[in-house]
């Protein structure tokens, strides 16, 4: 097993602590390697090193610092399949999707990269003679940048790549569940001439290194994706120094089923977004409303595609459509949602328990039919490869029904009809909608929650700009 370390100002470098954390694979139990629980003195060294770099690094033109986000993105390039095995060990997604994971990273600082000439100000018109008024975009400062577990690897880049092409540097704590691929970004990282200081990585809790993070006063803007508890607590944490925060959290997605809908399109774009990454996406449906002429049609679909959904430890068997959940603490929380769900008088009319399968964490793909919307399974995320299924009987109901959420992050409809579709547009009161396809957004949209999903966005010209602070400059003219 391995032992890996901080990098902090261009080096791999000790923790002051002698804690460690084990990392597990969550297939088969097995450890992998361990990393530091890193201290608040650990934290400040390493922004110490990003407040130390920005200076100069925010001088440089942006086309500059362009071609060291192109520099990352080659190196992940060359190393695809390795990334992809880490992924897969530390975290338990399938070895195509991790290959997606991997590709998309280095898409998305090539992404990123290309915003460099395009960062613009304004010019405001004066209401005094002879003035100029204008407003300038600069950089925040230091960005600490604070991971999940689901996309690991991509997500290094969707703090990094905005952050460093608008001039900032960032510090960033990866979850110390999947801390493995953030080591492999660093050796890669360190074969480029990115200056030192510009990304620093630091291992360790959220109760510990964490929370050094979103206190710190050397933080100009907290980058968070992850739980509703989390979020809030790094809200808490920023408030004393008034950081500005970005977050992305929970999601409870309503798909919504027309008795119109192809529903051969509905079952696999639902099913896909089911099981992808084990169901452990924030943006992929979480419950789904059926018009009551096509339900017993659908779910009866949706339990065959289901029930065929091949379980397994990814790195073994190719032919897995999903491996484990992250650990046992996510197993008893889905476990414990379908067991409530069936005694409140859910059927679970495929699935429903720990499917079989050596070690690991695995759950059998679930379809819940007879759910209600006052069922806690309809209205706690899940985070699992299960689906809840309610009936409706008119599209006003069923808009009511997905708005009544604590969350706002992703939604989808299916329907032959334009006019519902648009009505779904104005009145479903999410961030995102989909429209007769799966939830997964794009690198140039703009990924961003409502309600208790979150705080600000991500990718795009919007998610570039949130990276930013404006600077107002009055110039007044002799003439």
């Amino acid at each position: 097993m391995r032992d890996y370390h901080n990098f902090v100002n261009g080096r791999f470098t000790g923790s002051q602590s002698k804690d460690r954390i084990t990392v597990v694979n969550p297939s088969d139990g097995q450890a992998i390697c361990s990393v530091p629980d890193s201290t608040a003195g650990d934290v400040e060294d390493a922004l110490a090193a990003a407040a130390a770099a920005q200076p100069d690094w925010a001088k440089r033109p942006a086309i500059q610092r362009a071609h060291a986000l192109r520099a990352i993105a080659a190196r992940i390039r060359e190393q695809v399949e390795p990334l992809a095995r880490v992924i897969t060990e530390e975290q338990g997604k399938i070895l195509d999707l991790a290959r997606v994971e991997v590709a998309f990273t280095a898409d998305y600082f090539d992404y990123m990269a290309e915003w460099a000439r395009r960062i613009e100000g304004e010019i405001l018109e004066s209401d005094r003679p002879g003035e100029t008024i204008f407003l300038f975009r600069q950089p925040i400062g230091v960005i600490a940048g604070i991971l999940p577990w689901n996309f690991p690897f991509f997500l290094i880049a969707r703090k990094a790549a905005p952050a460093l092409v608008t001039g900032n540097t960032i510090v960033i704590k990866p979850s110390e569940e999947t801390p493995h691929n953030a080591v492999k970004f660093c050796e890669l990282m360190a074969q480029t001439d990115l200056p030192p200081g510009v990304i620093n990585i630091v291992h360790g809790r959220g109760a510990g290194a964490g929370k050094a993070l979103a206190s710190s006063r050397r933080v100009g803007m907290i980058s968070f994706t992850g739980s509703v508890e989390t979020g809030s607590a790094i809200m808490s944490a920023a408030a004393a120094n008034i950081t500005k925060v970005n977050l992305e959290l929970g999601g409870k997605a309503p798909a919504i089923v027309m008795g119109d809908a192809d529903l051969e399109l509905a079952v696999r774009a639902i099913k896909a977004s089911r099981v992808i990454n084990s169901g452990q996406v924030c943006n992929c449906a979480e419950r789904v409303y059926v018009q009551a002429a096509v339900a017993d049609r659908f779910v009866a679909e949706l339990a065959k595609a289901m029930k065929a959904t091949k379980v397994g430890n990814p790195l073994v068997d190719s032919a897995a459509e999903y491996g484990p959940l992250i650990n046992e603490a996510g197993y008893r929380k889905v476990d414990g949602l379908v067991r409530g769900a069936v005694a409140a008088g859910a059927t679970a009319v495929t699935g429903g328990k720990r499917a079989p399968a050596e070690g690991g964490y695995y759950y059998e793909p679930t379809v819940l039919a007879g759910c209600t919307q006052d069922m806690e399974i309809v209205r706690r995320e899940i985070f699992g490869p299960v689906i809840p299924v309610i009936r409706f009987d008119d599209l006003d109901e069923a808009i009511a029904f997905a708005n009544d959420s604590d969350f706002g992050l992703t939604s989808s409809i299916y329907t032959r009809d334009l006019n519902v579709a648009l009505r779904a547009c104005r009145e479903i009161r999410f961030g995102e909608t989909y429209i007769n396809r799966e939830n997964f957004e794009a690198m140039q949209g703009f990924h961003a929650g409502w309600r208790k999903s979150g705080i600000g966005g991500a990718d795009g010209k919007h998610g570039l700009y949130e990276f930013m602070q404006t600077h107002v400059v009055y110039m007044q003219g002799n003439g």
